[in-house]
C-alpha cells in the first residue's frame, strides 16, 4: 500500500484525509494547529512531524488556506524532502504561486500537479467533489487512485498546473456573481411583498437550476449565513484571485469593482465579517430594507 502524505486538516482538508484513511491508505498527517489530527489519528492516521516528512510519502497532497500558508509551508527546505515523489497541491490558490511552485518541484526532481476543488466540506466527506487537475499526464496517472476517492469526477485541465487554479478561480468569480445577484432580486421581491423563499423556489425549479442557486438562494432567502461554510475573508481572498487573473489576461470586468465594494462593507459589517460568504447579499438587502 503506497504511503500517502496529507498537509492541511482544515474543514476541507480533514475530510479528505479521511477518505484516505478509511480507504485503508497508510497517511502521514500534518497541520500548523494539533487540534485537528487527534481524530485522524484515532482512524488510524499517523501524524508527521513536519511538512518535510509528509511531503517524503511516495505521494503527498496539499489543501491549504492561501497563497501565504501554502507559501510557507511548500519552502524549498521541505520541498527538497519531496525528490522522487509526487505533490498535488489541491489550495485554491494563485497561478502565480502555482507556477512557481512546479518548478521548484521540479528542481529537486518531484513530480507536481495542481488539483482544486468544487464543494464543501460535506462533498470532501463523502468523496464528492468535483476535482480539476492540472499537471504532467505522468503526474495524474499516479495520483488518479487517490483523487477517485475524494472526488465524484476528476476535470483534466491540461499539462500546464496553473490552469487549473484559474478555472477554479474563474469559478468561483460565477458563484460570487450569482450570490450577488439573488441578495440583489431577493431584496427586488421582498420589497414589493414577495416572500423570498418562495421567489428562490421558483428560479430553482425554473431557469436557474443548480447547486449554487439552489444552496445559496436557500442561505439567502432565510439569512442562514452561520455556521459559516466558506468564510467571508476567504470569499474575499478569491474575489482578488480573480481580480489577479483578470490583469493577468488583460480583462476588463466591469462588475468587478462592485463586487469588491460589497466585500469591503460586509468584512467591515460586526454581523457580517464572520458569517459564510452568502452574506454579502446583506449589503445590498440592507441598503433597501434595513437589518432583519
Amino acid at each position: 500500500m503506497t504511503t500517502l502524505g496529507f498537509l492541511g486538516l482544515g474543514a476541507m482538508g480533514s475530510g479528505m484525509a479521511a477518505r484516505l484513511v478509511d480507504a485503508g491508505h497508510e497517511v502521514l498527517v500534518w497541520n500548523r494547529s494539533k487540534e485537528p489530527l487527534a481524530g485522524l489519528v484515532a482512524k488510524g492516521a499517523r501524524e508527521a512531524g513536519s511538512p518535510a516528512e509528509a511531503l517524503a510519502a511516495e505521494v503527498s497532497f496539499s489543501m491549504l488556506a492561501n497563497d501565504q500558508a501554502t507559501g510557507q509551508v511548500l519552502a524549498d527546505p521541505e520541498i527538497a524532502a519531496a525528490a522522487g515523489s509526487t505533490h498535488v497541491c489541491m489550495a485554491s490558490v494563485s497561478p502565480e504561486l502555482v507556477t512557481d511552485l512546479a518548478e521548484r518541484f521540479a528542481a529537486v526532481g518531484a513530480g507536481f500537479g495542481s488539483a482544486p476543488v468544487l464543494g464543501r466540506p460535506p462533498d470532501a466527506a463523502a468523496g464528492q467533489l468535483n476535482i480539476m487537475f492540472a499537471g504532467p499526464p505522468s503526474v495524474l496517472e499516479t495520483a488518479t487512485p487517490y483523487l477517485e476517492l475524494l472526488g465524484k469526477r476528476i476535470w483534466n485541465l491540461g499539462t500546464n498546473p496553473a490552469q487549473a487554479n484559474i478555472v477554479k478561480i474563474s469559478v468561483n468569480y460565477n458563484i460570487i456573481h450569482a450570490m450577488q445577484a439573488l441578495g440583489e432580486s431577493i431584496a427586488m421581491v421582498e420589497r414589493q411583498g414577495v416572500d423570498p423563499a418562495a421567489f428562490v423556489e421558483l428560479l430553482t425549479s425554473s431557469l436557474f437550476g443548480g447547486v449554487a442557486y439552489s444552496g445559496y438562494g436557500a442561505e439567502i432567502a432565510n439569512r442562514s449565513y452561520q455556521p459559516a461554510g466558506f468564510e467571508m475573508a476567504l470569499g474575499f481572498k478569491d474575489l482578488l484571485l480573480a481580480e489577479g487573473v483578470q490583469e493577468l489576461g488583460g480583462v476588463n470586468a466591469a462588475t468587478m469593482p462592485a463586487l469588491r465594494a460589497v466585500f469591503e462593507r460586509a468584512l467591515a459589517d460586526d454581523d457580517l465579517r464572520d458569517a459564510d460568504w452568502g452574506a454579502i447579499a446583506e449589503v445590498t438587502r440592507r441598503d433597501l430594507l434595513g437589518p432583519a
